[in-house]
């Protein structure tokens, strides 16, 4: 131990005094007020800056600057998740129209009769998730899906395409899906003649 004090150019009792003390009060507040910035943080499921935690602090009673909050956040790595800027827009041109075929009939007699498919999106820390499924009306099981973060038709179409690789090629099926530009394509109505499935 004496070596590396004197490497370091401390001396024995200075080292000893330093690991027994007590922490500092500033060391204390860093560590009581670090914990109350986690849990706004926390609470306000991870959108809250330095500023509004700032705030939430005051409105607690706790006497603290907001440079002294954005230094503890950034000393846990927390950081605000960026806003929604908005739903997510179609503006996608409709190719093919057709006909409501299933009519509201939501049942079948047998598998692969009737699928219906959608798709929503779903907000994320790193932006819009878009998740399309397909589903069987007789079991009412999702018999093909896929993830994009991009809202084309390849996100249908990869959805349709699992869901025949799983059941097999159909016959007589009917797909039912809204008007979206993604449903209407050229890319997925190809699909769905080349398979033999009904719009």
């Amino acid at each position: 131990m004496a070596w590396i004090c004197g490497a370091l150019g401390v001396s024995r009792s200075g080292f000893h005094a330093w690991l027994t003390r007590a922490p500092s009060r500033r060391v204390r507040d860093n560590e009581a007020i670090g914990a109350r910035v986690r849990a706004s943080h926390i609470s306000s499921y991870r959108t809250y800056g330095a500023r509004r935690i700032w705030h939430d602090l005051l409105a607690e009673g706790i006497s603290c600057g907001r440079h002294w909050v954005e230094r503890l956040m950034r000393q846990q790595g927390l950081r605000a998740r960026p806003r929604r800027r908005g739903l997510p827009m179609d503006h996608g041109e409709r190719a093919v129209i057709a006909g409501n075929v299933l009519d509201r009939q939501f049942t079948a007699d047998g598998p692969n009769q009737k699928w219906a498919a959608d798709f929503t999106y779903i907000w994320t820390a790193e932006g819009w998730l878009y998740v399309a499924a397909v589903i069987d009306l007789f079991s009412r099981r999702v018999v093909g899906w896929s993830m994009s973060a991009t809202m084309t038709a390849r996100l249908v179409t990869d959805a349709l395409i699992m869901a025949i690789w799983g059941r097999g090629k159909p016959d007589a099926l009917l797909h039912h899906s809204d008007q979206g530009s993604q449903y209407t394509s050229e890319q997925f109505q190809r699909l769905m003649a080349d398979n033999g499935v009904i719009c």
